[in-house]
């Protein structure tokens, strides 16, 4: 000892590592001195009866006593009373899950570390969910991921062997993830309090045999390290340093002692010395069956007894291998435990894994150069797991168990190996979709037949912080750290507006009556004409006419083309014809004989001088009042009003030499017509001697409204029409207006 020891008090430094077994409960203590490590003490013993069945504790009063004996043998030979103690769990112990997950992701996207580290989380979270769906809901949320596999990647639906730097529309991930129950560490912890311990330390039993059988420099490789001990064998699967998967199988050395036992006739623990002798090398085999014959066997004889038996346990060691190993063998397999020590075992193995015999070998004390027992109670390859905890516990500094935060969040971690970022916010909580940068969706639709995207904006990614750094999902994580997550956030998604298609098109603009307008595209979208500021939706049809029939203009501005001749850039057309980006349509009044003036009974002559200052009073008229028709948001009393305005000072000159009544007659009318106009908006004329009631109409009524309210044939001429407004020549755009006397007819 390297310093003075307080009799009756366990020292600080000393470990006491417990390994219960099937078959026996081995126990030492040892400390750790100059990176080696003594051990003082050991006791082993077996199971009286067969309180342990493949590793699982079916009598614990009976495995507490076992316990119990070897603590006070250990006391007795240390001269110091035990109050702590490391433990392992095992393999057996712990659930597995095979889980696919796949996601769909953005087209054109590289595949990252980040957006990989993810989906594997996401694939862990899922298989946990698995195994929790049908526990009680206070049992859930209770699993530690101790480790896990990846079985194979796949892109857009194909496997691939690795996701990294690729690009596809669809990613997956098929894995094998491995969990601790929180009630097998309770229970564990239960077993301990019985037998009057502390549990400083817990690991589990495949980690711990990995610290004492594998080199830390092999680690790297990926490795097999099978426990194969009486009830199960217990597997764990090494890559780049760390454990990634464990199994296990319920087979082992109980299965030989069985086969034995019902072959010669003993009982299992006349069986089980039959089988240490066999390994021990012994010539020659002598034993009591149940008929008290004493019997003498050849090892050979044994070993033809039991090879069926090893093959099978070999076969199924190495598929359950193969199975968390990808379907591939590893670079090496080491074996540990008392099951190991079975004959051709190695090399039945190495063969149905297709390795060379070297690479699957048997691992006992002698590997652990930097172990000291003082005795060789421990010599075997049963000791490497109670050897293993020992080592584990001072690796670990008997810290089992530590927290870091995560959003000011406390969260438990087991420490059963190098935790990741990844591993807290799993045992978080933390949804996976919260790290994955996601660009808003993109926009799909067709326009005039063709595919059009128009893309979302890339999203801003997740940030991730440990201790104030920034860090990602890999990264290592120690006790207390303080990790802070910025969750993604999605970029908008793809927007467009009818009025995004047509801003570039070079206007169309339509001239008449002194005014130019820009002439609005028609847009259909699934088939109907929709405004300029409707929202284009994913999917959607939109057709956008390359050009725009002159008949279309003509009706969405009401302009009669018995009123209305077309040019198109200064050529006169008809209204098939097709208007183009920046073409210039004009239109322009069309010209009509109109009879001369006769004599009608009761009516005046009116002189032809008179007729052409009256018809030009309603020429001059034309284009306001045509602003009024192709404008309906005008108010059509202030066009009346100026328009008449306009035409009193001009007529009164024009009408020059005619006579005083006649000018007083015009001016009367035009009062009347603005006081008429203050009304409703109905307005009343007198058609060929009738009264006509015209309804409200937004704009003014022209004189070719008329047509529509009276039975007066155009189609079919029967001479020359003779048009009359209060007495004078009229046009067809001359206004009406209530009172007005208007005479329709067909001069021979």
């Amino acid at each position: 000892m390297s310093e003075e020891r307080t009799p009756g008090i366990m020292p600080e430094d000393y470990i006491f590592a417990l390994d219960i077994g099937t078959r026996t409960i081995i126990g030492l203590v040892g400390v750790q001195e100059e990176g080696r490590f003594i051990v003082h003490a050991s006791s082993v013993i077996a199971h009286e009866s067969r309180a342990m069945l493949d590793g699982q504790i079916h009598d614990i009063n009976k495995v507490a006593q076992g316990a119990r004996k070897v603590k006070e043998a250990l006391e007795q030979e240390l001269g110091f009373k035990l109050t702590q103690v490391s433990i392992a769990a095992a393999g057996r112990v712990l659930k597995t899950y095979q889980i696919k997950v796949e996601r769909e992701i953005e087209e054109g996207t590289e595949i990252d570390a980040p957006l990989i580290s993810a989906l594997e989380m996401e694939a862990i979270q899922k298989a946990q969910f698995e195994i929790e769906k049908d526990l009680p809901h206070k049992e859930r949320n209770k699993f530690y991921c101790v480790g896990y596999s990846v079985v194979t990647y796949y892109l857009n639906d194909y496997v691939i062997s690795s996701l990294a730097g690729h690009k596809g529309t669809k990613i997956g991930v098929e894995l094998l993830a491995t969990f601790l129950p929180q009630m097998v560490v309770d229970s564990l912890y239960t077993v301990m309090e019985r037998v009057g311990l502390e549990v400083n330390f817990l690991t589990l039993e495949p980690i711990a045999a990995l610290n004492v059988a594998i080199p830390k420099d092999l680690r790297l490789l990926n490795l097999a390290l099978v426990d194969i001990g009486a009830g199960t064998s217990d597997i764990a699967i090494t890559k780049s340093g760390t454990v990634v998967a464990y199994a296990m199988v319920p087979v082992a050395g109980d299965e030989i002692t069985e086969t034995i036992a019902q072959h010669y006739l003993v009982d299992f623990n006349t069986a089980e010395g039959i089988k240490l002798a066999l390994s021990n090398g012994q010539e020659s085999i002598v034993f009591t069956d149940i008929l008290d014959n004493q019997v003498t066997v050849s090892p050979q004889e044994v070993q033809e007894v039991i090879r069926p038996v090893i093959e099978q346990l070999a076969r199924t060691i190495a598929e359950k291998i193969l199975e968390y190993n990808g379907g591939k063998s590893p670079n090496a397999v080491f074996l540990v435990g008392g099951g190991s020590q079975v004959k051709n075992l190695c090399e039945t193995m190495s063969t149905l894994l297709g390795l060379p015999k070297e690479r699957v070998a048997v691992r006992n004390r002698s590997i652990a150069k930097n172990i000291e027992v003082a005795n060789d109670a421990l010599k075997g390859p049963d000791s490497i797991t109670p050897l293993g905890i020992m080592v584990t516990t001072a690796l670990n500094k008997g810290q089992d168990f530590y927290y870091v935060t995560v959003n000011g969040n406390k969260v438990k971690m087991y420490n059963s190996r190098k935790m990741l970022v990844s591993d807290a916010l799993l045992l978080a909580g933390f949804n996976p979709d919260q790290l994955i940068c996601k660009s808003g969706k993109n926009l799909k639709f067709t326009l005039n037949g063709q595919p059009k995207t128009v893309r979302g904006t890339f999203g801003k990614p997740s940030e991730i912080y440990v201790n104030g750094n920034i860090s990602s999902l890999n990264a290592f994580i120690a006790p207390g750290d303080e990790l802070t997550v910025i969750p993604a956030e999605r970029g908008t998604d793809g927007f467009m507006r009818v009025s995004d298609l047509v801003k570039d098109q070079a206007p169309i603009t339509l001239t008449f009556n002194h005014n130019t307008y820009t002439v609005p595209y028609p847009v259909l979208v699934n088939g109907v004409e929709v405004s300029h500021d409707t929202a284009v939706r994913d999917g959607d049809d939109v057709v956008v006419p390359e050009a725009l029939p002159l008949e279309d203009i003509a009706n969405r501005y009401e302009m009669d083309s018995l009123i209305w001749r077309f040019t198109v850039n200064g050529e006169d057309s008809g209204l098939d014809r097709l208007v183009k980006p920046g073409d210039k349509v004009q239109g322009l009044p069309k010209t009509y004989g109109v009879a001369e003036p006769v004599s009608i009974p009761g009516k005046p002559m009116v002189t032809s001088e008179a007729q052409s200052v009256v018809s030009g009073i309603g020429n001059m008229a034309g284009s306001p009042a045509a602003q009024a028709y192709e404008k309906p948001e005008a108010q059509p009393g202030a066009v009346i009003q100026q328009q008449t305005e306009h035409q009193a000072a001009q007529s009164e000159a024009a009408l020059g030499g005619l006579s005083s009544g006649l000018a007083t007659d015009i001016e009367a009318l035009a009062m009347e017509v603005n006081q008429k106009r203050s009304g409703d908006g109905s307005i009343r004329v007198i058609v060929n001697g009738e009264p006509i009631d015209l309804p409200p109409k937004q704009t003014a009524y022209m004189f070719i409204d008329i047509f529509n309210h009276i039975d007066f044939d155009l189609s079919n001429p029967k001479g020359t029409i003779v048009l009359q407004l209060n007495g004078k020549d009229a046009n067809y755009t001359d206004i009406i207006q209530t009172g007005d006397l208007i005479d329709i007819y067909w001069r021979d």
